[in-house]
């Protein structure tokens, strides 16, 4: 709780610093909640719907091979910017970073991140366009992206993938065909963020 209070007491004043500083460079602005999660051959086992008293038997598949999605959910327009790569490495992140970059370049980004080692890039220079709030330590709840892996999750679960390729191809098809905008609205609205936010760039 005390977590939760000093990141609200300073939120807007993060939020001020952050447009004052840049608002005769950008026009538009955005924030995004940033995360990653890993997906493999190993089945995710789930609870799913059966007959009354009919136990459920589902494939399971016991493998080690992953792949991991890092994606960046917009709460103010549903927007999204999701890249899927083997690996969690500070320079993994950075690639994802100045690719995010790249993609609306005209729009400086707020990124709200959580503390993973990884994400730290005090080696490496960070876009002119993204500036980033990172959230306590042990606190996803702060993350509404941590929503969107459990939403993808209910699709994925008890399934069985002969390949890791098979894998990557149901996530490409399930990010571009069913994680729609208002979907990822829905999915990350908080107040929290959402009334700091709009306070400060709809003024």
């Amino acid at each position: 709780m005390r977590r939760l209070l000093r990141l609200l007491k300073k939120l807007p004043e993060f939020l001020n610093e952050i447009f004052s500083s840049n608002k005769s460079n950008y026009k538009s602005f955005n924030l995004y909640f940033q995360d990653e999660s890993r997906f493999g051959l190993k089945t995710h086992v789930g609870k799913c719907l059966t007959a009354r008293g009919v136990k459920p038997i589902v494939k399971y598949q016991h493998a080690f091979k992953n792949t991991y999605l890092y994606g960046s959910f917009s709460p103010i327009n549903g927007d999204s910017f999701v890249y899927e790569i083997e690996g969690t490495t500070s320079e993994i992140f950075y690639a994802y970073i100045k690719s995010f970059s790249k993609y609306r370049p005209s729009e400086f980004k707020i990124i709200i991140i959580d503390n993973a080692g990884f994400h730290s890039l005090s080696k490496y220079k960070i876009p002119d366009n993204i500036s980033f709030i990172r959230i306590p330590a042990y606190s996803p709840e702060l993350n509404p992206s941590e929503k969107i892996w459990a939403y993808i999750k209910q699709y994925y679960k008890n399934k069985v993938f002969e390949k890791l390729d098979n894998v990557k191809a149901w996530l490409h098809d399930f990010i571009r065909n069913r994680l729609t905008e208002n979907k990822i609205k829905s999915i990350t609205h908080d107040n929290l963020f959402l009334d700091a936010y709009t306070g400060c760039f709809d003024s």
